[in-house]
């Protein structure tokens, strides 16, 4: 698309403003793991009320779990631990924004209450 058909309310924009409508994302078929072969694991506890992330590595072993009661606490500590400690669990960008999506999700359910989180 060249223009779009809405501006936003008081927002001052260019006027080579471009609107890219997002193809669907197939989360299987696009699945990649990520190149430093770590990944990650997400549940939610509701004996503890509270969200845990498990890293794993290569071999499919948790090396470290973070603990918190909101997602942003989780994500800001994993990724302070990363930068203070030299790891690299995320080289690509996209498995930092499914971490994010992943914990935003669990946050949810554990404010609503019922076990309705599974990770995608």
């Amino acid at each position: 698309m060249t223009s779009p058909s809405y501006l936003w309310e008081k927002q001052k924009h260019t006027d080579k403003l471009e609107v890219f409508d997002c193809p669907e994302f197939n989360p299987y078929d696009g699945f990649k793991r990520d190149p430093s072969g770590f990944y990650l694991l997400v549940k939610v506890d509701f004996a503890t009320y509270r969200i845990e992330v498990a890293i794993c590595n290569k071999d499919h072993v948790i090396e470290i779990i973070f603990s918190g009661r909101k997602s942003q606490d989780v994500y800001e500590s994993i990724l302070a631990y990363e930068k203070k400690n030299k790891r690299i669990w995320f080289k690509d960008k996209t498995h930092i924004a499914y971490l994010g999506k992943e914990l935003k999700k669990a946050e949810i359910a554990l404010a609503l209450g019922h076990n309705s989180y599974f990770q995608e």
